[in-house]
């Protein structure tokens, strides 16, 4: 049974807790399948405690939308920690968007956002600023620092190269095409089970010739 009450600190644990719960219980079931009995249920705390944080699964699931935000991001990073050079940054920027975006779990979630589009329009615009807009701005943003080009050409090049190294491999796992990576991707600013050599390639001929 999850911790209830109390300070405002195991408040938030518990909120976190539900999150966490929730982040399952739909990936497992899918959004109309999903209850908010089933969620309590899994959190191990009763429905008055899941209603006084959360008053629909709408909302609830927005919110786990925003925890999985979270935990992207911080896997994310920047490019800028990945090498000091930076075409090899960039590679294994791209490299590390495309782990994290095959990972099972997440292609899961990116599955689980599109069929809840049509009853959930915001939900899938916040996966898309999550997982796709903040990806382009931090890497437009590297872009245009490194090579000292202006905003708007930096944003189509991050753009043109995430649509060239990252997205074909993401939509053959989304489409089960390919077989998405079981392995969590860990803390650190590594890249695993990706192919970095065609990305390399892909960087160095678009970015070679602005060193």
């Amino acid at each position: 049974m999850a911790r209830e009450g109390g300070s405002q600190l195991r408040g938030a644990e518990l909120r976190r807790h539900i999150l966490l719960a929730a982040k399952n219980v739909f990936l497992e079931t899918g959004f109309e399948r999903a209850s908010m009995d089933a969620v309590a249920a899994s959190a191990g705390t009763s429905k008055r405690s899941l209603y006084a944080h959360f008053e629909s699964k709408d909302k609830l699931f927005l919110a786990v939308l925003d925890l999985v935000r979270e935990l992207y991001l911080g896997k994310l990073m920047t490019p800028d920690v990945y090498a000091a050079d930076p075409v090899e940054a960039v590679a294994l920027f791209c490299g590390r968007f495309q782990q994290l975006l095959t990972w099972e779990p997440q292609a899961r979630t990116c599955r689980l956002c599109i069929s809840a589009a049509e009853r959930l329009p915001d939900s899938a615009k916040a996966y898309y600023e999550a997982m796709f807009a903040v990806m382009y701005a931090r890497l437009a943003g590297y872009l245009a620092a490194q090579y000292k080009i202006a905003s708007p050409e930096a944003a189509a090049l991050a753009e043109d190269l995430v649509g060239r190294t990252v997205l074909p491999r993401v939509f053959r796992v989304l489409l089960k095409a390919e077989p998405a990576i079981e392995e969590m991707p860990g803390a650190e600013a590594t890249v695993e089970n990706v192919e970095l050599e065609p990305i390399r390639r892909v960087v160095s001929a678009a970015l070679g010739s602005r060193a």
